[in-house]
């Protein structure tokens, strides 16, 4: 299991007040004399102090020029927040759009080649703790690499998640419009099914064998709550945990959604006619739903929610498909 534009860097020393950034080495450089002909003097940089989404306060180079990002919804949050020209480096995963195959491929998300990392001389580095390695994001820190984590556990948040990616990596006026663009759809879904009577509940079904669904907490569960439906699982701590068939059998869902790999769902799907007696089975109500931003903890994840309640409000007899 399992998202370009910057600010001009001359415009960094006229807020400076404003955005509450920290010259370096001004003094070294000179700021304010003249400056002998012929001489080349470095260009000044300034730190800034941001918050992540874990409420952790990093000090980084701002705006940062170099990002690596080690996992899959933060290069897409960064694509988003505008700050694509920034990125030098992420990591291999399925599924990987187009606009990725030109940046630096330093590993997977639980093994990070520490040396190509490196080598990309990072200013910040962008890591998903659930996902990626615990003793390398340790490492990375003790090199004296800033690491911001991000991570949006609910609908709402990600908007929330990428405004500060933005104040981040100065590219707030981009990241800002995505975000209000985000809401505004999110907003538009709640409403639609908000007076719904009967709220379905559901199995979705993220793995077969072993068979695992998602807890309560996890961001797709929340996708659920937004179409007007209910996680049979919801009361589950564990963000994925593994289930038997037979605590699927008691809870009995009005509805299995296999939430599958590309080509995969109908057979997912296909192994629960062996139970003719959950209700699920009885009134046909399977849904195979491929489609890879639902579980891709990005922005496209509001999308393919949106697409979500239309199949759900289609196998429910709903009105409201919006």
């Amino acid at each position: 299991m399992a998202r370009v534009k910057q600010f001009a860097c001359l415009m960094i020393a006229a807020v400076l007040g404003v955005l509450g950034c920290t010259p370096i080495g001004a003094a070294e450089l000179g700021v304010g004399s003249k400056r002998p002909a012929g001489r080349q003097v470095a260009e000044p940089q300034y730190t800034r102090i941001v918050t992540d989404d874990f409420r952790r306060n990093i000090t980084v180079r701002y705006p940062p020029r170099r990002i690596v990002s080690l996992a899959p919804a933060a290069t897409s949050m960064l694509v988003a927040a505008g700050a694509s020209r920034q990125l030098v480096g992420t990591i291999e995963y399925s599924g990987q759009p187009g606009s990725e195959k030109e940046l630096a491929k330093i590993g997977t998300p639980d093994a990070i080649d520490m040396e190509r990392l490196i080598a990309l001389r990072p200013d910040v580095v962008i890591v998903w703790p659930d996902g990626n390695n615990p003793a390398q994001i340790a490492t990375i820190e003790r090199l004296g690499i800033p690491v911001y984590r991000q991570e949006a556990v609910t609908l709402d948040g990600i908007a929330s998640s990428l405004r500060r990616l933005g104040r981040l990596t100065g590219t707030s006026a981009a990241a800002d419009l995505e975000a209000s663009t985000l809401e505004t759809k999110l907003a538009a879904l709640r409403q639609g099914y908000a007076n719904e009577t009967h709220t379905p509940t559901v199995l979705l079904e993220v793995w077969d064998r072993p068979l695992y669904t998602v807890g309560g907490k996890e961001l797709m569960s929340d996708a659920l709550r937004v179409c007007g439906a209910r996680n049979v699982f919801a009361d589950l701590p564990e963000r994925a945990p593994a289930i038997g068939i037979e605590a699927v059998l008691a809870r009995d869902p009005d509805m299995i959604i296999a939430a599958a790999p590309p080509g995969r769902g109908a057979s997912w799907l296909a192994q629960w006619q062996r139970f003719p007696s959950l209700r699920a089975v009885q009134t046909g109500r399977l849904l195979a739903f491929e489609d890879q931003r639902l579980s891709a903890l990005g922005p496209g994840v509001i999308d393919a929610t949106a697409v979500m309640c239309r199949k759900i409000g289609a196998l429910t007899g709903r009105t409201k498909l919006n």
